[in-house]
């Protein structure tokens, strides 16, 4: 029945169908559920690529028997206005999962996502480790990933003196501005690989034309995302915009070559 939830023998429907290369609604139709169930099951273990049935089972059990709870009684008072622990356990696990595609690490898009579902945007490392269930050398090393991004800022916890790690208030631009910045250097790399290799040869017109492509889909991201984010904040988001756009056009500074 469609409410249940997914079993052994479901995943494994699952996983003989990516396997055979059908799409979410073929594999859903299998198991009379919706396509969106069978896309959240597959987005939150590891994607189309590298789904495993024992290993996505493993995962939910685990899950379930790790309920979250909060780290201290001011986190019970701060975030009671949220859904239930449940909905937002899953909503984080989603959202991670979607920062993972974006490029980030897994353990900084946790991080990132345990911001986001804060009622204050902010948490201190050993709140972080607690949600997470990981080590403070763990979140140590993500954070120094993130603030190196420009992501998310250090702070002075008001009740202590830990360092508390707020999400910046840009955080969305930066992120499609880092996102755009490594597409980037991939156009660049391939651009210098058509040079090497000569517009009149077969592996320099694939890389040319890959190179271009992705230089073109670079700039179309970044124009738009300025727009957007001016229509969003206003003239306030005019220097933010400005600078998200430097960065990622001074990382682009090879020359095009010719048109094989």
């Amino acid at each position: 029945m469609p409410g249940r939830r997914l079993t052994r023998a479901d995943r494994q429907q699952i996983a003989a169908g990516l396997a055979q290369r059908l799409s979410y609604a073929d594999i859903a139709r299998r198991l009379n559920r919706p396509a969106s169930t069978v896309g959240r099951e597959v987005a939150r273990n590891g994607g189309p690529a590298r789904y495993r049935a024992e290993l996505a089972q493993l995962a939910t059990t685990h899950r379930a028997q790790r309920r979250p709870r909060p780290p201290a009684p001011v986190q019970r008072t701060i975030e009671h206005l949220g859904p239930d622990p449940d909905a937002t356990a899953a909503f984080v696990t989603d959202l991670t999962s979607a920062l993972v595609a974006t490029g980030l690490p897994r353990t900084a898009a946790r991080v990132m996502a345990c911001l986001f579902a804060s009622e204050t945007g902010s948490r201190t490392a050993i709140e972080m480790a607690q949600h997470l269930h990981v080590s403070a050398a763990t979140i140590s090393h993500a954070v120094r990933l993130l603030e190196g991004q420009d992501l998310i800022r250090r702070g002075r916890d008001d009740r202590g003196r830990r360092h508390r790690y707020f999400l910046d208030d840009k955080a969305g631009l930066r992120t499609v501005a880092a996102s755009v910045a490594a597409n980037q250097r991939l156009a660049d790399t391939a651009l210098r690989g058509a040079e090497l290799f000569g517009a009149g040869t077969a592996a320099g017109y694939r890389l040319a034309l890959a190179g271009r492509f992705l230089e073109r889909l670079g700039d179309d991201l970044i124009r738009s995302a300025e727009e957007h984010w001016r229509d969003v904040v206003g003239d306030k988001g005019d220097e933010s915009t400005r600078c998200a756009s430097t960065s990622t056009k001074n990382s682009s500074n090879s020359p095009a070559p010719s048109s094989a």
